[in-house]
């Protein structure tokens, strides 16, 4: 099994970038998008072969996720049990062996403005993943770089949103309670693996980057991965797609 998740950073423009051509390309069993600044219906995109899922954020052209799959799931969860809703930034779909969970987790913002809410997101969202009854898959933006390899300049970005002790110590306490970072799991010691760059500073041609998108499984699941993959050479949007295959 194939899946994919990519935050396109506003999906009408990302359209405009090149998305279905990747999204063909990767023939993905299941194609997860977050940041989608859109609400259903407001773009016609043709994705032959799967059902589309959306979970849009109540304020129009901000946050926002999607599911396109080619497999009907059993059932659609939106939001963490009548939690954080109003974003549109959690969505569940439930399949017969696992659980896959489409993420995009708040920023903290500038001079951690929003970093109180961030720790409650992160609490109420570590205790419904623990909670669900099968094997989970969860994707997405979780807005953090867990460790100084994940990320190009740890030393001056020290304290900064998305590489703060509080949002590092959420994601080591998620991995903690029985989940795997796949990619760094399998990866190590690998550097320079970034999937988002500035705008600025063509940070990106120069490769100064942060990992801030996963693919995160539950520890039974670990075994049945085969890769993690980054896909930096897709542009279209200030991050770029990641990728994972597992066989059940």
């Amino acid at each position: 099994m194939k899946l994919i998740s990519w935050n396109v950073n506003g999906l009408r423009a990302c359209l405009g970038k090149g998305f279905l051509d990747f999204f063909k390309e990767a023939d993905a069993d299941i194609f997860c998008v977050q940041e989608t600044k859109m609400q259903e219906g407001q773009a016609d995109i043709e994705t032959n072969g799967y059902y589309q899922y959306w979970h849009s954020a109540q304020k129009k052209g901000y946050s926002g996720t999607a599911v396109f799959t080619k497999e009907k799931p059993l059932h659609v969860q939106y939001g963490i049990n009548g939690k954080h809703d109003d974003e549109g930034r959690v969505m569940t779909l439930e399949f017969d062996r696992f659980y896959l969970v489409n993420c995009y987790t708040p920023n903290a913002q500038q001079e951690l403005a929003r970093l109180p809410y961030r720790m409650e997101f992160e609490d109420d969202f570590r205790s419904y993943l623990s909670s669900l009854s099968k094997p989970v898959i969860l994707c997405g933006d979780l807005n953090v770089a867990h460790q100084e390899i994940d990320l190009k300049n740890p030393k001056t970005n020290r304290g900064n949103p998305g590489f703060s002790d509080e949002e590092r110590n959420k994601m080591t306490e998620l991995l903690s309670a029985g989940f795997s970072d796949t990619f760094r799991s399998l990866y190590p010691d690998k550097t320079d693996a970034y999937s988002w760059w500035s705008y600025r500073f063509q940070a990106r041609a120069k490769n100064i980057g942060w990992r801030i998108d996963y693919f995160i499984v539950s520890e039974a699941l670990m075994p049945s991965v085969s890769d993690s993959v980054i896909y930096p050479e897709v542009l279209g949007s200030d991050h770029c797609p990641v990728g994972l295959l597992i066989n059940f």
